[in-house]
């Protein structure tokens, strides 16, 4: 065949493209369930990070959240468990949120510490430039944070993407999403100036405004649906 025709250019390219594409398909593939288990102990990281737990001295991350998870499981809004086959580890935050409450999936993880046990659930978010997530840590009064974890995609540096950091995920511990009354009121995230009075309050990222807005009605809109199982832990303790 001649190589200067317009035939063989055509073929040659054609066979590259399938050799390429095959190869790169075969790669994928053998990289795909370390890719998976990257991910996964990423999350379980997220949800030890909100429970103050991190790995020490190359601990393994898996065995870390296998030692201290002590169980997981998932609710719906009456606070009751939901008997199936889906693992909560396993449950896309992101599409839950978008359901109504009374429909969604809320995964519970249960974590030992040394401070007592604690229950971590999930937060799911909107920024000002993409989603927003994290995990939230409750004493077992199911009441007052002990500890939070918030991750963003595209935040601002140095502004909204501070919301990552432990200036400002710390300022959540010891904060009540309760009010006296019994009202589920989360925590508000407001300006030095601006703080409410008869609900638990954190000041807001400095120059990140519509990232704290986020943070707020994310953490109301995802952890609502928790307060009849939070209101059961609450009963449950003052019970003791």
């Amino acid at each position: 065949m001649n190589r200067q025709s317009n035939l063989y250019t055509i073929i040659y390219s054609t066979v590259l493209v399938l050799v390429v594409g095959v190869v790169l398909s075969v790669v994928y593939q053998a990289l795909r369930p370390q890719q998976l288990e990257n991910i996964a102990n990423d999350t379980k990281r997220q949800i030890l990070a909100s429970a103050r737990i991190a790995p020490e001295n190359g601990e393994s991350v898996a065995q870390l959240f296998d030692s201290h998870i002590s169980e997981r499981y998932i609710v719906n809004s009456k606070g009751e468990k939901i008997d199936g086959n889906t693992d909560p580890f396993k449950v896309n935050v992101a599409m839950e949120v978008k359901k109504p409450a009374e429909e969604r999936m809320l995964p519970v993880f249960e974590c030992t510490t040394d401070n007592g046990l604690k229950y971590i659930v999930p937060v799911y978010g909107a920024g000002l430039w993409g989603p927003i997530w994290g995990y939230v840590a409750f004493d077992d009064n199911g009441d007052t944070i002990y500890g939070a974890y918030f991750a963003h995609q595209g935040e601002t540096p140095g502004l909204g993407a501070e919301i990552e950091k432990p200036t400002f995920s710390g300022q959540f511990d010891g904060k009540n999403i309760f009010s006296d009354n019994g009202e589920f009121t989360s925590v508000a995230v407001v300006k030095t100036g601006k703080e409410p009075a008869g609900r638990a309050w954190v000041h807001a990222v400095s120059g990140g405004t519509i990232t704290s807005q986020g943070v707020q009605k994310m953490l109301f809109d995802s952890l609502e649906p928790y307060s009849a199982f939070f209101r059961e832990l609450k009963n449950n303790t003052s019970d003791k």
